[in-house]
């Protein structure tokens, strides 16, 4: 039967994409492609999985985010993107290091999405 395997990318609209990707390049040092957008290759130090999941409309867990979305970016050392971020003036609105799944923070980028940081636990 045939199913589905994976996520296979994450496509959202803004204002501004070329200065979004350009802002992610600078703030977070993402690899954006001349095309726009960035090639995530799975590897063993990555998370073990993908979590697909819809939130009831009411969710206050986007918040302060304008969209309806958020995104989640599984990082290697939550510490040293935090001070990246402080480095370029983006505030952390908040962050749990007691997680049984690791270590969180969250931001807003430029184009109102809330964005998780996720450092998964080792």
């Amino acid at each position: 039967m045939a199913r589905i395997t994976s996520v296979g990318g994450i496509f959202f609209t803004c204002e501004d994409p070329k200065g979004l990707s350009d802002w992610y390049r600078r703030v977070l040092g993402l690899a954006v492609e001349d095309w726009g957008g960035v090639m995530f290759t799975p590897n063993r130090d990555g998370p073990p999985h993908v979590v697909w999941s819809p939130f009831a409309a009411d969710t206050t867990y986007f918040a302060p985010g304008q969209r309806d979305f958020m995104i989640n970016l599984a990082v290697d050392d939550l510490d040293g993107i935090i001070a990246r971020l402080d480095e370029h003036g983006v505030t952390i609105t908040g962050r749990e290091d007691g997680d049984a799944n690791g270590r969180f923070a969250w931001f807003v980028d430029p184009a109102g999405i809330k964005i998780e940081l996720w450092e998964p636990k080792k």
